[in-house]
């Protein structure tokens, strides 16, 4: 494959789900043997997702995020409360990129959030050349921490509280979920490339990974308690969430059917594997992950074709 391609990895939000997208994802980095911020040009992520393009984009191993996500992911999903889910997001958030600013980060990048007050997006970027505008006074992810904005995404507002964040502009943003917006965001990280990147779209080379689609979990009669009317409010977040990927999905096939782009997101359809975002059983998530390794198998022929 021709060295002058451009590649973009896009990875969409799912919450615990995110285990299937680290399964695909560590097969891709042992298959091509380097850290995978050396092979993609581009990395862009949506809530889970954006805590994995953080890391990548930070030159972090994929074990190294399979680690992060079985020590600490299990903690925000368990926490009943928004203050509390959003209390051990800030925590994970600390921990894995502490003063961390988006000018740290060795690839282009792009974290997606939601700003609460105008309903706008707002992507958290660490290269000037992926200014839509405004270049002669960008700042790498508006001054923000790289902990900051991806807490931001991740924050499925009302199961999480909004995440505020204090820009370089002296301003506060109220941000939330970028999955409102872009669940998927292949099609930001498309608009960066031919856009202010000018890259031909022949040369564009798109990995765009899922976080899988499941049966949605049953209850049975005597659980129909207050908690399951929690549980009906996670299953139209969830549902909303996965409208939002497809129909990306859709308007990326219909504008952009000439750049060649691999989705990798397959659908499980048996009752075992029946999950939502905030899954707590690890026991299923290592199943998710081991789902995600099968997965890449299946398509390992094209991601050859892609990446080496």
């Amino acid at each position: 494959m021709p060295a002058d391609y451009f590649r973009i990895l896009s990875l969409d939000g799912g919450g615990a789900k995110g285990f299937y997208t680290l399964g695909v994802l560590r097969q891709i980095e042992a298959m091509i043997g380097c850290p995978i911020y050396e092979r993609f040009d581009l990395i862009f992520g949506t809530s889970t997702g954006a805590i994995i393009a953080a890391m990548l984009g930070l030159g972090r191993p994929v074990p190294e995020i399979i680690d992060v996500y079985n020590k600490h992911v299990l903690k925000v999903v368990s926490a009943k409360e928004a203050k509390d889910k959003s209390i051990a997001l800030d925590e994970l958030a600390k921990k894995v990129f502490g003063d961390d600013k988006f000018d740290a980060v060795k690839t282009g990048v792009g974290i997606v959030t939601t700003r609460w007050a105008t309903e706008k997006p707002m992507v958290f970027k660490g290269s000037v050349a992926q200014a839509h505008g405004s270049q002669s006074t960008f700042v790498p992810g508006f001054g923000v921490t790289i902990g900051d904005a991806v807490q931001a995404s991740c924050s499925a507002y009302p199961f999480f509280e909004k995440k505020i964040v204090h820009t370089s502009l002296n301003e506060d943003v109220v941000l939330i979920d970028g999955g409102y917006c872009a669940n998927n965001p292949t099609l930001y990280a498309i608009a960066d490339a031919i856009g202010p990147l000018k890259i031909p779209r022949e040369k564009i080379r798109i990995v765009s990974i899922g976080v899988g689609e499941y049966p949605p979990a049953k209850v049975l009669p005597w659980q129909k308690t207050w908690w399951y009317e929690k549980l009906l409010s996670v299953k139209l977040l969830q549902k909303t969430l996965e409208i939002n990927t497809q129909s990306m999905d859709q308007l990326r096939r219909i504008l952009f059917k000439d750049i060649e782009t691999l989705r990798i997101s397959k659908s499980f359809s048996h009752p075992d594997m029946a999950t939502d975002l905030f899954e707590k059983d690890m026991q299923k998530l290592n199943t998710l992950l081991q789902r995600g390794r099968e997965t890449f198998q299946e398509n390992e022929d094209q991601l050859k074709a892609f990446l080496l």
